[in-house]
């Protein structure tokens, strides 16, 4: 055989390195949709948000507005709305608060005591999102009324009379927390159900109660599900304005209703830098929160 007819084919340096380039484009390929998604649903509507929000207050959705660089409509917007935003951040913390204080023994007991009961019951914690958040809050419109079964059953106890439920900060704070708790229970299910019985057991053995044995082992181990569930509870509850807007009165209006109004009213300078301050805000809380917690897993 002679040398012209051998034909050398390529080393196997040169076959890994052609793998490992397809393999950068795949990946590079795979993040398009995601990348795609990421800038048409964030990165522009947030970047039209801030510039609304400099636009000179003085125009109007028919004339235009023109871009003023208009700083003052935050102050502007802090100096007259800071009330609603304290109120926004009271609800949603009391909310919040009482979410964890009902979802965790649920969680707890879903994923510890219900055995062949489990599915079902976790069906039960999602079923409200098969109707809708309206139909959801304006069923507690009903049930806080001033002639419901539950106002007449508190009103009948003794040295009670007259209290009213509907259009208070209570009303407010119940619609929040019923409307949101699923979103509390689900991540700390998650996380209570990895936990190894055998740790349980162990406290157990080493003769620790079991409120040293849930403090030591349980709740640091659901910790990732309970930092994900709060955020989860607090963000959304923070700019909503539907509970307030049925349960409420003009009176316990959160930020979000502000929001809504100034945008119904056509003022978008304005209604865009609360919007934009509400973000921050809320950007900020979050992650002081996750550094405090200590737990960057969030599922």
């Amino acid at each position: 055989m002679t040398a012209l007819g051998h034909v050398p084919g390529p080393t196997s340096a040169q076959v890994s390195g052609e793998e490992a380039q397809k393999r950068g484009w795949t990946g590079y390929l795979l993040m398009l949709p995601g990348t795609f998604w990421l800038v048409m649903f964030f990165v522009v509507p947030t970047v039209t948000l801030v510039a609304s929000s400099l636009y000179d207050p003085s125009g109007s959705l028919l004339d235009g507005y023109q871009m003023t660089w208009h700083v003052a409509n935050y102050s502007d917007a802090i100096a007259e709305y800071w009330p609603a935003f304290v109120r926004s951040f009271v609800y949603a913390a009391i909310a919040t608060l009482t979410c964890i204080l009902l979802g965790f023994p649920l969680a707890y007991a879903i994923a510890f005591k219900a055995g062949r009961w489990r599915n079902l019951m976790l069906v039960a914690v999602i079923a409200p999102f098969f109707t809708s958040f309206l139909v959801r809050t304006l069923s507690w419109k009903l049930l806080l009324g001033d002639n419901s079964f539950i106002t007449n059953l508190i009103n009948s106890l003794p040295g009670i009379d007259g209290l009213r439920l509907l259009a208070t900060p209570f009303a407010v704070v119940t619609g929040l927390t019923y409307n949101f708790l699923p979103f509390m229970v689900l991540p700390l299910y998650a996380s209570l159900e990895k936990i190894d019985l055998r740790l349980l057991e162990a406290g157990s053995d080493l003769y620790a109660s079991p409120i040293t044995t849930f403090r030591l082992v349980t709740l640091p181990l659901a910790m990732p599900g309970l930092v994900a569930g709060t955020l989860l509870t607090f963000i959304p509850a923070c700019g909503d304005f539907i509970n307030a807007e049925l349960l409420g009165n003009t009176r316990t209006r959160m930020i979000g209703n502000d929001i809504q109004g100034l945008f119904n009213a056509s003022a978008l300078p304005a209604a865009s830098a609360l919007s934009v301050i509400l973000m921050v805000v809320i950007v900020g809380m979050v992650f002081l929160y996750v550094r405090k917690a200590g737990t960057e897993e969030l599922v």
